[in-house]
């Protein structure tokens, strides 16, 4: 029996569709896979002192990784500071003030304007910023939990497929897969709007990590991936990735209404967008596709 809220995080199911097996994450307790890291990182600061009695935690989110953070903070008694860009769902703002934080908007769209502004109020004091585009705590939750949740439940692992936010859940399951099956792809997924990592979008060659690239994403409609910029994490680790699959906002959004339909799961776009992706990849020949369901469709309902 668990004696708090954050007792209910992880351990989700796998559907099974076709050899493409999806790690239900739109269950976790505040709807999506962001849960994870919130609680993990919160934790992780706990023990090292980072965060303490009485502080506030500050971060800068493009939705659901504030609603995360926002009911772990609730659940251990923190105040909580979301700065998140203009012109994200209204539904994602009403549960974080629902949870308590206080929400700041920032320039529309502007991902990094956010975590900028967030890097800004962690500097007053008993404040403490996650980072969670650039905290290696993501990836580590990544890899040696959810990971191993994977790995426990699948017997054999072709390819890795899901959606370019953080970056942490394909570098940090990445890792962990690839241990165990040193042939698996690893395999990125990004708005065709805004796909920054894909070859050929501006030229020959993959881009990594140029930033000034960013004013030709154009507005798209896959919240939690194609924040406009390359997060830290995936520039790190960029090596690890073999190959990035672009989705149009609009097959996302008909493919997530599909798998509520056909499946039975009420999911998010970047839902849509990463089966989509994982069909492709199963085409080209990988027996075995792990994905996931990062989020619930409640929070796109406008």
């Amino acid at each position: 029996m668990g004696v708090s809220v954050l007792d209910a995080i992880g351990n989700t199911p796998i559907l099974k569709i076709d050899n493409i097996f999806v790690k239900q994450e739109q269950l976790n307790p505040s709807g999506s896979i962001k849960d994870r890291i919130a609680k993990y990182i919160v934790e992780k600061a706990e023990k090292t002192g980072k965060l303490r009695k009485g502080y506030t935690i500050v971060e800068a989110t493009s939705g659901n990784t504030g609603i995360a953070f926002s009911m772990v903070a609730a659940a251990k008694s923190y105040r909580m500071y979301v700065v998140i860009p203009k012109g994200m769902s209204p539904e994602r703002q009403k549960i974080m003030k629902a949870y308590g934080a206080h929400v700041e908007l920032v320039h529309r769209l502007c991902v990094k304007c956010a975590v900028e502004r967030a890097h800004f109020i962690e500097q007053k004091p008993k404040h403490y910023a996650p980072r969670q585009f650039e905290n290696e705590w993501n990836v580590e939750e990544n890899e040696k939990v959810l990971g191993l949740e994977i790995l426990q439940n699948v017997k054999r692992i072709d390819a890795v497929v899901a959606g370019i936010g953080t970056g942490g859940t394909l570098i940090g399951v990445g890792k962990a897969v690839r241990k165990k099956f040193p042939h698996a792809a690893i395999i990125a997924v990004e708005p065709s709007e805004c796909a920054l990592l894909s070859v050929g979008k501006f030229g020959k060659h993959r881009i990594f990590g140029l930033h000034k690239l960013a004013h030709v994403c154009k507005e798209h409609h896959i919240e939690g991936i194609g924040d406009g910029f390359v997060p830290q994490i995936v520039q790190r680790y960029k090596s690890l990735i073999d190959d990035v699959i672009t989705v149009k906002s609009t097959d996302a959004i008909r493919e997530a209404h599909r798998i509520a339909k056909e499946y039975g799961c009420f999911v998010g776009p970047s839902s849509g967008a990463n089966l989509l992706a994982a069909k492709q990849v199963r085409k080209k020949g990988y027996q075995n596709v792990v994905t996931f369901f990062p989020d619930s469709g409640d929070r796109y309902l406008i």
